[in-house]
């Protein structure tokens, strides 16, 4: 039986990790996107055939897209919202001709991945990335002053975002600010707060049900233009899997990505598997998620983060955080096998490893927030070799 197909992301030629370090890992597939093209502009073959030819040239594969963004109009649902939905419809149009089949893509509302801290010191000094609940209070109650927020927040967590806030100095508050309203991945943009309160007030009439409404139109425009062109849509769910900011979120549980399915049911729409994600909520059953939903998987993201009892969490060691990797990765291989008795062509699913520490020489590189190269690497040997490990016993 094939293996998973082994990738790593790369943000394209301003990367300090560069693909002739990626392919010392062992890694053969490559995960981008063409980050220098503006949210909701099309991606012109030109573009795409630019990135490919560099990626090929280094004896790699360009194996999923990630991502190709979701302007805000469609999110909110706003009248023009079908002149962006047709220009990703296009960008998928152009991929497919260059050879591009696996795109991801998240629906969360104005940011992406949301952190508090990007250099959280573990006990043996490597850096990983932490989700802190008091410094989100802090900055939504105190700092981005959001009216609504002390209706959200119990006595006890208003306290202890207090308590935090005022250990902070200055630079710190700063800090953490610029952290939380950092933009998407493979930028460098960070939000004002003024640009910030702006975003939220677009989502003024957008709740959770809403959200899940255009989600749905959504996919019901997109999934036959990526049927017709051979594409497999996979959703990343939210990150962190919860309302924050105000904001909805419509893609953190399993019930989530059940509604996501049906909203346009094809082999086309799928998920991504982010364990990382879903781990960060103790009631979501990742083991059981790939069991019953494994023949939607498209594209798996395999990471760890350890829960806390107030809803914080960090980026643990791949193996080793509140999620049962050896569990996941077993029923992914299952669903393997349930591919293979099937007939599917999909059985080397594309798997990455996510949001390594940094480590050794990482701290000599500038790179973005969560892909360091050595810690990347060393959560992809971990992860091939539990993989290996499972099919052995199994054969």
């Amino acid at each position: 039986m094939q293996n998973l197909e082994q990738t790593f992301r790369w943000f394209g030629p301003d990367d300090e990790v560069t693909l002739a370090d990626i392919r010392q890992t062992g890694a053969s597939g490559i995960v981008t996107a063409l980050h220098h093209i503006p949210c909701g502009e099309e991606w012109t073959s030109s573009e795409i055939a630019k990135r490919q030819k560099i990626i090929r040239a280094a004896g790699l594969n360009w194996s999923v897209v990630e991502s190709v963004n979701i302007h805000e109009t469609i999110k909110t649902g706003e009248p023009d919202r079908d002149h962006y939905i047709e220009k990703y419809a296009n960008s998928l149009k152009n991929l497919a001709r260059e050879g591009l089949k696996t795109v991801c893509y998240n629906f969360m509302p104005v940011l992406d991945w949301t952190r508090t801290h990007l250099d959280f010191k573990l006990p043996n000094q490597a850096s990983a990335l932490r989700y802190d609940a008091s410094a989100l209070a802090a900055f939504e109650l105190y700092i981005l002053e959001r009216g609504s927020a002390f209706d959200e927040y119990s006595l006890e967590q208003q306290k202890a975002a207090k308590r935090y806030l005022d250990k902070l100095s200055l630079d710190e508050i700063k800090l953490v600010t610029n952290v939380i309203m950092a933009g998407l991945p493979g930028t460098d943009e960070v939000f004002t707060l003024e640009e910030f309160r702006e975003h939220l007030k677009r989502y003024a009439g957008v709740d959770a049900a809403k959200l899940k409404q255009n989600l749905a139109y959504f996919l019901r425009t997109i999934i036959p233009v990526a049927e017709e062109a051979g594409i497999k849509m996979c959703i990343h769910p939210d990150d962190p899997p919860f309302p924050i900011l105000g904001l909805p979120r419509v893609v953190s549980t399993e019930d989530d990505l059940k509604d996501v399915i049906s909203f346009a049911p094809s082999p086309n729409n799928g998920i991504t598997l982010c364990t990382g994600s879903l781990g960060a909520r103790p009631d979501n059953d990742i083991p059981g998620i790939v069991e019953r939903l494994g023949g939607h998987i498209h594209f798996l993201h395999l990471r760890n983060v350890r829960r806390e009892a107030d809803g914080s969490f960090y980026e643990a060691e791949h193996l080793n955080g509140s999620t049962d990797m050896y569990a996941v990765m077993k029923n992914v291989i299952l669903e393997q096998q349930k591919r293979l008795q099937k007939g599917r062509n999909d059985i080397a699913i594309p798997m990455r490893p996510d949001h390594g520490h940094r480590i050794l020489d990482d701290f000599k590189r500038n790179t973005y927030p969560g892909y360091s190269i050595i810690g990347r690497l060393k959560g992809l040997a971990e992860l091939r070799g539990l993989e290996m490990g499972i099919k052995k016993s199994l054969m």
